[in-house]
């Protein structure tokens, strides 16, 4: 049975076989119980789309003897958790809690640490598949995206619901991994239906329950309101999107400022930010979290080395420098020190990353023992800006020539091809 080709009368359809259905049971098709049901489901056009437990899947396609177990993406016992897979959750298992408290609630699990590069290769698949679909494609992260399929259904022959639903069984089937897809008139209630039934999702939020819904949501729902925020808003008698959508938005803007403006708008389900295919990461960086804290200089130096050449990497990837050098640190008391330095001209040096960082290093290396330690650069600009000959500084040229050399041969050899000096001590 073939999908419907107009949005005008869509009300409901099976996610699996994508044949028109009638309302609440089974498909009358194919018998699967994955029904789209919603009145306004062919209205609908902006998506937010996130991949299923992203790290662990990847692993678990790649390693089917994985499947049934439960699965940690992280670091060593003083690491993080990255991703942990969905049996692992059920034993309370949640991405950023430290490993140690992870494996004391799920000590069955596997821990296998993260493969970025292989994550970012299928995120990357996953996006060209995105932009067959539509031009308007805004990534967030390496597994998920803002999708507005507005005038596609001539394109593609059917209404964006049954797109997106055809998309996603396209990803499970060719790519390996599931998806859980976000279907509104907006940006923040696409967002929030995606996380309203994984995995292997399909939520819709229309116009007509957009207002009821909200209101007894939390208002640590809304974009930006970290718990900090939160908190300062539960102080304040505020704990319901629904007591913000009461308050005049005059009011909620004296108390707090722009934020106010935004919690105003978006308790009323008001949100009009446009889907934004250049939309493009403000930082790129790299860190690690040490088994053993770290005070020395001596000892975090070829550390910060290592990631430096990380960064550069990236960059030099995504063909970008940078004008901005962050150094990261995290004391052994989870407070955080971050550092950073303009630059006169951009860079995509690995060289000079870590100069600048270092620099900033020295001043924090004051008997403070660190768990972490990152680098990261910001401020974007055009590659050809880049490093200009320094004439303070001769000898940067050689240096940027080796690294130029170094660059070449890893890239027919592999990274671990040649390194440099520093990166040969132990990085723990």
């Amino acid at each position: 049975m073939s999908a419907p080709s107009s949005s005008s009368t869509l009300t409901a359809f099976c996610r699996d076989c994508l044949a028109p259905a009638r309302g609440p049971g089974r498909c009358r098709a194919c018998g699967s119980p994955r029904l789209a049901i919603h009145p306004e489901l062919g209205r609908l056009t902006i998506a937010h789309v996130d991949c299923d437990a992203f790290y662990a899947s990847i692993e678990k396609r790649d390693d089917p003897s994985l499947a049934d177990k439960p699965l940690i993406i992280g670091g060593g016992r003083r690491g993080v958790v990255s991703t942990a897979c969905y049996i692992a959750r059920i034993k309370g298992v949640r991405s950023a809690m430290p490993m140690f408290k992870a494996l004391a609630l799920c000590p069955e699990a596997v821990v296998i640490r993260p493969n970025m590069e292989k994550y970012v290769g299928v995120g990357r698949q996953i996006r060209a598949l995105m932009q067959e679909l539509t031009p308007l494609v805004e990534p967030i992260s390496i597994d998920e995206a803002f999708m507005d399929l507005s005038g596609t259904e001539r394109l593609h022959g059917t209404p964006p619901a049954i797109t997106l639903a055809r998309f996603a069984r396209r990803v499970e089937t060719e790519i390996g991994v599931t998806i859980s897809v976000g279907l509104s008139f907006n940006k923040f209630l696409a967002k929030i239906a995606s996380d309203q039934d994984k995995p292997k999702g399909f939520s819709v939020i229309g116009r007509e329950e957009a207002i009821a819904f909200l209101a007894v949501q939390p208002v640590g729902l809304i974009w930006g309101v970290g718990k900090a925020f939160e908190a300062k808003l539960a102080q304040d008698g505020l704990k319901t999107i629904g007591q913000l959508q009461r308050m005049d938005e005059a009011e909620l803007a004296r108390r707090y400022g722009s934020m106010g403006l935004r919690l105003a708008r978006l308790a009323r389900a008001d949100d009009r930010r446009a889907v934004n295919p250049r939309h493009e990461a403000k930082s790129i960086g790299a860190e690690t979290t040490f088994n053993h804290d770290h005070a020395d200089l001596a000892t975090l130096r070829p550390i910060l080395r290592t990631l430096s050449e990380k960064v550069s990497g990236r960059l030099k990837r995504a063909e970008l420098a940078a004008s901005t050098v962050t150094l990261k640190l995290k004391s052994t008391d989870f407070k955080l020190r971050t550092r950073n330095r303009q630059l006169a001209d951009p860079t995509r040096l690995a060289d000079r990353i870590f100069r600048t960082a270092e620099e900033l290093l020295a001043r924090e290396t004051d008997g403070t023992a660190y768990r972490l330690i990152g680098v990261s650069v910001s401020d974007f600009a055009d590659p050809r800006l880049a490093d200009p000959d320094d004439l303070v500084d001769p000898i940067a040229a050689k240096r940027a020539a080796a690294e130029a050399a170094i660059d070449k041969v890893r890239g027919k050899f592999g990274r671990e091809a040649v390194g440099h000096g520093l990166t040969f001590r132990s990085e723990d």
